[in-house]
């Protein structure tokens, strides 16, 4: 399942990465999304926009493309 599928409010669990670029991962990494941390969807943009989600404390935003390499799973 993809991020952009859940919905505002909605708590899931990272399992995996799609097929993203190294550095790329690197940078998810230091931004704590790593194998099985929990988080919470906190806001959606309209039309495909950012998604804010709250991981370890701290609100991260992702771009839709960024978060499509996120696999995830309903909590």
């Amino acid at each position: 399942m993809k991020l952009k599928e859940l919905k505002v409010g909605e708590n899931g669990i990272v399992i995996g990465f799609a097929a993203a670029d190294p550095a790329y991962r690197q940078k998810l990494f230091r931004m704590g999304l790593t194998r099985n941390v929990d988080f919470t969807v906190v806001r959606k943009a309209p039309l495909g926009g950012p998604i804010e989600i709250e991981v370890r404390g701290s609100r991260v935003v992702l771009r839709s493309d960024e978060a499509n390499v996120l696999e995830v799973d309903k909590k």
